[in-house]
């Protein structure tokens, strides 16, 4: 079995490289995290009011060192989304088993962050292609789930060629906030 904390495995397509994220992501990601065409497609649900939208070198320091520290406690991975093609980092991943009380208990939550300009069906499908099969070994769970908002047509798309589909199932937050909008894809 693969264990992603143990050693982070990387993943490689034609034109994306999925690594771990570094310090050295911070100048790329920024401009990812203050792309105000992104923000909205980000999954900020169960972050404590976090909206992921950092304008300043040490916002996005600050949000790195957070995903690094949270990489070593085991709490999530946060995957470095590499352009081949510019050597920039494009945007992130971060996927964990979620353990609750709802039906979203032992699901691989999967968010993907990505800059705007590689918000379409083709950038995405290639990017969830690499991460999403190993992703039932790596966290051991039986389905993944990934937050799809309604205006997110391109990543709409590319998610139903991959097999997820819309749940009208909720996620339960720590703070009993219900959020809703998940699509699931069953192992």
């Amino acid at each position: 079995m693969i264990n992603p904390y143990e050693k982070c495995p990387e993943f490689e397509s034609r034109n994306f490289l999925l690594r771990l994220v570094n310090t050295n992501d911070t100048g790329s990601l920024l401009k990812v995290y203050s792309d105000k065409k992104a923000v909205p497609f980000f999954n900020s649900d169960n972050c404590h009011g976090d909206n992921f939208y950092y304008d300043t070198k040490e916002k996005m320091d600050k949000a790195i060192g957070f995903w690094l520290y949270s990489y070593e406690q085991k709490y999530f991975v946060r995957w470095a989304i590499v352009s081949k093609k510019t050597g920039e980092a494009v945007g992130t991943i971060e996927l964990f088993n979620r353990q609750a009380d709802d039906f979203f208990n032992n699901t691989g939550l999967l968010r993907l962050d990505l800059r705007s300009d590689y918000e379409n069906a083709d950038s995405i499908f290639e990017i969830l292609s690499l991460i999403v099969p190993p992703t039932y070994e790596m966290f051991n769970c039986p389905k993944i789930a990934t937050k799809i908002p309604p205006t997110a047509i391109e990543r709409k798309m590319a998610a139903e060629r991959l097999g997820f589909s819309a749940s009208s199932e909720k996620l339960i937050g720590l703070d009993g906030t219900v959020y809703g909008d998940y699509y699931v894809l069953l192992k």
